[in-house]
């Protein structure tokens, strides 16, 4: 039972976050000054075509039972790049898959994309076929702390690790957000992981320019944390399949909302948005696509099902996410790092088992249409919601990168007055 004043507590804090997270001077959308409150909806709030299936309650992946996703947002300074101190512009992302995964393992299985990044531990995912602790997500420099934070947090819940039971190897997945960010200097603490994961629930999922995606660019527009479910029929099961990405991918001429060319017809249609409000977002674009070595950027996608799946299934459906991604118009570049990782929460594979044998329920291979349609439905909304979740950020150097106005996203999506299509 919820008592009132524990309820009523929490609305008040859930509030003071909302404020802290609008009043941010780093913060603006659709060329607001800085500081000026930007509220961000979600990609089916537009009206967006998204498929069929129905999404969970939270259209979130902690509609998977069990999931619990935590963040650590680090937002400091400004002004021009000082190498090791700032501006600080990133953070961290966790998804725990249930709780004491350590001894409950899930199944699970990953697709590699594309592999100009890394998503550390897919050696042993790959070869035991489950995961066995949280999945963190950050930027690039900073994934050895980050699995530092991962083993600290795991050493804490279970002492005899490394002296009377196995090691562990953490998966951590990186994107670039060297754009905005001081990525030299590692900011994201082992403290900072240790707290995400603490502070880890399975309610709503805050999104866009939050923990990890704090930093992050897509399509040429702040991109960051998006998420998304969906809930088959009764029929099928009644399963529930979401999906969490960090999205740092694409080229704005590429994006595609509901089939919508929207990257293609965005700048004509309206004022065009850019550095200090004054150089336009060709000009931000070409120095993206230069040679620095960030240009193509990066895109992790988490998937979470409560369906009975092995490890060979569920690596099967981290392969039809990148279906879902492609229908956001991304075409998986050379130098972008994609990667899938799927895990199950429906059957428990036991630490050490006290048997040589032990059973998993496990759906048959012709039931899996509905799940593959789910994860594809699931994965394009998820990229879709981090684009209009996700609020403008000045970084390093007054670098700006433009949330996509949702003002010129409903006069692109309305019928009669989009071309192209």
């Amino acid at each position: 039972m919820t008592h009132p004043r524990t309820a009523a507590g929490s609305l008040i804090i859930r509030a003071v976050i909302l404020l802290t997270m609008f009043a941010s001077p780093a913060w603006s959308a659709d060329n607001v000054p800085d500081g000026t409150a930007q509220h961000r909806i979600r990609a089916r709030d537009l009206g967006v075509n998204l498929g069929r299936l129905e999404p969970g309650p939270l259209n979130a992946i902690t509609d998977v039972p069990g999931v619990k996703v935590g963040h650590v947002t680090l937002m400091r300074g400004e002004g021009a790049l000082i190498p090791g101190e700032g501006p600080v512009r990133t953070g961290v992302t966790v998804i725990v898959p249930r709780d004491d995964v350590w001894h409950k393992k899930v199944p699970a299985g990953a697709f590699v994309l594309n592999g100009t990044g890394e998503m550390t531990g897919l050696a042993w995912v790959a070869e035991s076929g489950f995961l066995e602790y949280p999945i963190a997500l950050t930027n690039t420099l900073n994934v050895p702390r980050v699995a530092n934070g991962v083993i600290s947090w795991m050493l804490r819940q279970n002492p005899g690790i490394g002296i009377t039971d196995d090691t562990l190897t953490p998966v951590v997945a990186e994107c670039d957000d060297g754009r905005l960010n001081d990525i030299q200097g590692r900011h994201v603490s082992e403290a900072d992981v240790m707290r995400a994961l603490d502070d880890a629930t399975s309610g709503p999922v805050a999104e866009g320019s939050v923990g990890a995606g704090t930093g992050m660019i897509s399509f040429g527009f702040k991109g960051g944390i998006g998420t998304a479910s969906r809930r088959l029929a009764a029929a099928d099961g009644g399963y529930t399949v979401g999906v969490l990405v960090n999205a740092n991918h694409g080229r704005r001429p590429e994006l595609t909302m509901g089939g919508v060319p929207v990257g293609r017809q965005y700048d004509v249609t309206g004022p065009r948005s850019g550095h200090g409000g004054e150089e336009p977002p060709q000009r931000l674009q070409a120095g993206r696509d230069g040679t620095s070595g960030n240009a193509e950027g990066s895109i992790i996608v988490i998937i979470a099902t409560d369906a009975p799946l092995d490890s060979r299934q569920l690596t099967r459906l981290g392969k039809r996410a990148a279906l879902g991604l492609a229908r956001t118009g991304s075409t998986a570049r050379h130098g972008s790092g994609d990667f899938m990782l799927a895990f199950s929460t429906s059957n428990v594979i036991p630490h050490y088992p006290t048997e040589p044998t032990f059973s998993l329920l496990h759906l048959a291979d012709t039931h899996l249409n509905s799940m593959i349609t789910a994860t594809v439905e699931a994965t394009e909304e998820a990229i879709l919601n981090a684009l209009t979740g996700a609020t403008t950020v000045t970084g390093r150097d007054g670098f700006r990168a433009e949330a996509i106005s949702l003002p010129r996203l409903r006069t692109l999506l309305t019928p009669d007055t989009s071309v192209g299509r």
